[in-house]
C-alpha cells in the first residue's frame, strides 16, 4: 500500500486546441479595433499638445 494511490486523481491534461479559422466578421472586427486604436493615438497626442498651465479659476490675488 503506497501513500499515493489514495485520494483525488489529477485529471489528464486538456489538448491544445486547434487555431481556428478567420471568418470575414473576425478579420473586418480586427480591422476596425486597429482603425480605432489609431484613432485614439492620435487623440492622445493631439490631447497632449496644448498647455498645461492656466486652466481653474484664475484668484486676482487681492485679500
Amino acid at each position: 500500500m503506497s501513500g499515493r494511490e489514495g485520494g483525488k486523481k489529477k485529471p489528464l491534461k486538456a489538448p491544445k486546441k486547434d487555431s481556428r479559422e478567420m471568418d470575414d466578421e473576425d478579420l473586418a472586427r480586427k480591422q476596425k479595433q486597429k482603425e480605432d486604436q489609431k484613432a485614439m493615438e492620435a487623440m492622445k497626442a493631439k490631447a497632449q499638445k496644448g498647455p498645461l498651465i492656466g486652466g481653474g479659476i484664475k484668484k486676482s490675488g487681492k485679500k
